[in-house]
């Protein structure tokens, strides 16, 4: 009824968090370094255990550190841990939430095997000896760049966004790129950075030849599974749980 009052909700319901969870996560963190939990040039604990005391999954813990790392909070020593720089005892640190630094890798992975699986499903129907072709065409690619030691993100980007073209549906096209190009975001350069590397590339090689093998049998269903495998074991490499 119109004249009754009406119960303003609490602000936690009326306005949800919408900040990215590892942003949430680095924050935390920060607030223990603040704290004196973790001094400067301490080492933090091991992940298993971190995630573990902070209530959250190990990826979303990677992700965190990673955005610290940028921040400069944290430094990453590969094979050593994760140590507490002195710029993280600052007032100015302690005081400020992480700014945000892309999609979660973990969530952008997710997202893409759910549509590119999809994807390759519809391009099997669709192929033609000269899509094929053209196909078999970035993988020499790929396989040139990585002989040679560098990175093929660009002939990757190709096998990608070419099979959602095949697919006859410009939208998923323009999905695929903008998906694949949040790759650049500065978390997720900065997890490629630490843990790609020629032999994960070699993987990811293969992992294309299967896909490609399937598209080309015409077989949406095995086109599917072997696009999601693909993706999913791109998300371990990175974000390794």
């Amino acid at each position: 009824m119109s004249g009754m009052p009406t119960e303003t909700p609490p602000a936690a319901a009326r306005l949800p968090e919408t900040r990215r969870l590892y942003q949430q996560v680095a924050d935390r963190i920060r607030v223990l370094i603040a704290a004196g939990t973790f001094p400067p040039a301490s080492r933090l604990p091991a992940e298993r255990d971190l995630a573990q005391q902070l209530g959250v999954s190990r990826p979303s813990l990677r992700e965190a550190l990673i955005a610290l790392e940028i921040d400069g909070s944290v430094e990453i020593r590969m094979g050593s841990g994760v140590y507490v720089t002195a710029a993280a005892g600052t007032e100015r640190a302690a005081g400020a939430m992480m700014r945000p630094m892309g999609e979660s890798p973990s969530e952008l992975m997710q997202a893409r095997a759910v549509l590119e699986g999809g994807v390759a499903a519809l391009a099997a129907a669709r192929m033609t000896p000269e899509a094929t072709a053209g196909l078999r065409s970035c993988l020499a690619a790929m396989h040139g760049e990585i002989g040679a030691g560098r990175k093929p993100l660009e002939h990757d980007r190709q096998f990608h966004v070419s099979i959602a073209a095949i697919s006859g549906n410009p939208v998923l096209t323009r999905l695929v790129g903008e998906l694949f190009d949040e790759r650049h975001s500065p978390i997720s350069a900065q997890l490629s950075g630490h843990f790609e590397s020629p032999e994960t590339w070699a993987l990811a090689l293969g992992e294309h030849e299967a896909i490609l093998d399937a598209l080309e049998a015409g077989d949406p269903l095995q086109a599917e599974a072997a696009m999601r495998c693909h993706i999913q074991s791109s998300k371990q490499r990175w974000v390794r749980d």
